[in-house]
């Protein structure tokens, strides 16, 4: 398949609910000017969800999954919650969609050269775990633990770790991607050179905590004693990241280039307004086809 060969650059997709629809936005756009030079995706919870895809080649596929099912109770609702433990319904989005909605391309998938890494957190030990998704349907478990959100989710148990939402321990893993100093570095991965990053929150935006200090609260983690550490640190840790990171990107020949929205988004994590969904992506569209110039120029320098 095109385009990943020794390129040297990783793509990271922040998480963020529905918000991903921003993501979703920019990455078919990608695909649509065939922009496919990465050797490494990165992940976040919803952003694993749209790597999947991205891997996949399945241009408009999160899209269309993120406004056909938005009001289905199956996929995310308290109806869910209720009746499985999970507010986003794991066997019907992983299962029934996955293979018979809007099914996956597993062929496509298993034979891009392209590495994907869904990042959750361990709840046992705090940490965040860059989990490789190498084959589909075996590895979708990894993209439900990225994806599985505290308090609303089951824990998902993989290979005897059990895991939650990758946005508590590491929400924009570019540093990872990058081997940056003071990394977690991931055995058999060769950091690249440059990262491409979508955001899915505006550059004003600062976390407050709030989800975190309510986690904290419900005593539902209490024997997990590192993982509370983490969720109650997550919003302050969460905040000076994106700092180096758009730090970083104002350097001169800075090793990431980071899309995000152009206004403060005002689409939840679990929102239900198709007009705002809708919006949002077309929002992701716009910028990357204002930015694709920079894009490319950035992913490939010794042809700009």
């Amino acid at each position: 398949m095109e385009g990943t060969k020794g390129s040297g650059n990783a793509l990271v997709l922040e998480g963020g609910g529905f918000r991903s629809m921003f993501t979703a936005g920019v990455l078919d756009v990608l695909q649509e000017h065939g922009v496919y030079d990465f050797d490494s995706v990165w992940g976040v919870s919803a952003g694993a969800i749209n790597a999947a895809s991205f891997k996949s080649r399945q241009i408009g596929r999160t899209m269309r999954i993120m406004l056909a099912f938005r009001d289905d109770r199956r996929f995310m609702s308290l109806w869910s919650l209720a009746r499985t433990g999970d507010l986003a319904g794991g066997k019907f989005m992983y299962d029934e969609i996955q293979n018979h909605l809007d099914p996956g391309d597993d062929e496509t998938f298993n034979s891009n050269p392209l590495r994907m890494f869904a990042v959750a957190s361990d709840v046992v030990f705090g940490t965040p775990a860059y989990l490789e998704c190498k084959r589909f349907p075996d590895d979708l478990p990894y993209v439900r633990a990225s994806a599985s959100m505290p308090l609303v989710s089951r824990l998902v148990d993989v290979g005897g770790h059990r895991y939650l939402d990758g946005g508590t321990t590491d929400s924009i893993p570019f540093e990872v991607a990058l081997g940056r100093p003071g990394a977690p570095r991931v055995e058999g991965y060769e950091p690249a050179s440059r990262a491409l990053v979508v955001v899915t929150q505006h550059r004003s935006y600062v976390k407050s905590g709030a989800n975190e200090r309510a986690v904290v609260r419900s005593h539902r983690y209490d024997g997990f004693p590192y993982y509370l550490e983490a969720t109650s640190t997550r919003a302050e840790r969460y905040n000076a990241k994106r700092e180096r990171l758009f730090s970083l990107a104002e350097e001169d020949g800075s090793p990431v280039l980071v899309l995000e929205p152009k206004r403060p988004v005002e689409v939840g994590a679990t929102e239900h307004d198709g007009e705002k969904l809708l919006s949002l992506y077309l929002e992701g569209r716009a910028v990357a086809e204002e930015r694709l110039g920079d894009t490319t120029s950035f992913l490939a320098p010794e042809r700009g």
